[in-house]
């Protein structure tokens, strides 16, 4: 087998190896950047909705108090507001949702769907677990959410929520008595449910993965054809030049020109070793003719 050969068989199977190795970690990191910034922007939208519930509960519902004896303003609830503020960013952003969603809503619309009502299940007959992360596949897409228990932990939310005769008169006139009533202090009522889509962050962590590897492959060849070009010029033809004057020697051929070269390397050591031995074979040639 030629030595060339032989070099190219071994740079393949390292190339290979270094490539899968390549592939499989840089696939992986790429993966977990995507799941990363994914579950980021899941919890960017989920303190959004929280940051949102706190400044209406601060600010807006103590300036609405004397217009809700009058009427009910949707307006001074939180969980209202945060629906409607993300609800704004969906518009633009229809993948992403937020949704409050609750067993039994005073809002038709927070009402729990199924695998949303197993989450709240799950965080009532867990009281230590407060927040559930996970995916789930959707007609959109595979979807990443985060979920958090909303607990009654304020008193006052049970002037709205105990029963129908101490809730406000404007809010039965305008959700009626069949919903939303029957709470209880401390207990889990609902979640609040954060779902971003995985698609278009894993899609470009594909892109990335196909550039990244077409760069390490076309590093890889550049370097195979630098290195048999190398090889060829500083091992392959000096080597075959002073083996084929080695076997012209060797037939008694003693007016073959000598091989010259400038190198100082292995290959200039080896041309001049059998220089040396070519005079002496001259030299026992003639003695012997003597």
């Amino acid at each position: 087998m030629k030595l060339l050969l032989k070099f190219n068989l071994i740079f393949v199977l390292v190339f290979a190896a270094g490539l899968a190795a390549t592939a499989y970690i840089a696939r992986d990191l790429l993966r977990a950047n995507a799941e990363a910034e994914v579950a980021g922007n899941a919890r960017l939208l989920m303190e959004s909705a929280v940051a949102a519930r706190t400044f209406t509960s601060n600010q807006i519902a103590p300036l609405l108090q004397t217009q809700m004896k009058y009427t009910f303003l949707p307006q001074s609830v939180p969980a209202y507001v945060a629906t409607e503020v993300l609800g704004e960013l969906r518009k633009k952003y229809p993948e992403y949702s937020y949704k409050e969603a609750t067993l039994n809503p005073t809002n038709p619309r927070d009402r729990a769907v199924e695998w949303e009502a197993d989450l709240v299940n799950q965080f009532r007959n867990n009281s230590t677990v407060t927040e559930y992360i996970g995916q789930r596949d959707t007609p959109v897409g595979r979807t990443f959410y985060i979920a958090r228990a909303m607990k009654i932990t304020n008193p006052n939310c049970l002037v709205c929520h105990s029963v129908p005769d101490a809730a406000p008169a404007p809010m039965i006139q305008k959700y009626g008595t069949a919903n939303g009533f029957g709470w209880n202090l401390n207990e889990v009522i609902g979640a609040q449910v954060v779902s971003v889509p995985m698609e278009v962050p894993f899609k470009r962590a594909e892109q990335t993965f196909g550039v990244f590897m077409s760069l390490i492959v076309g590093v890889f060849l550049t370097i195979g054809v630098v290195l048999n070009l190398m090889l060829w010029a500083l091992v392959i033809r000096p080597v075959t030049r002073l083996s084929g004057l080695a076997d012209r020697v060797s037939m008694g051929e003693m007016e073959a020109p000598e091989f010259e070269t400038k190198a100082r390397d292995e290959i200039g050591t080896l041309a001049e070793s059998f220089g040396r031995m070519r005079k002496s074979l001259v030299q026992a040639m003639k003695m012997l003719e003597g």
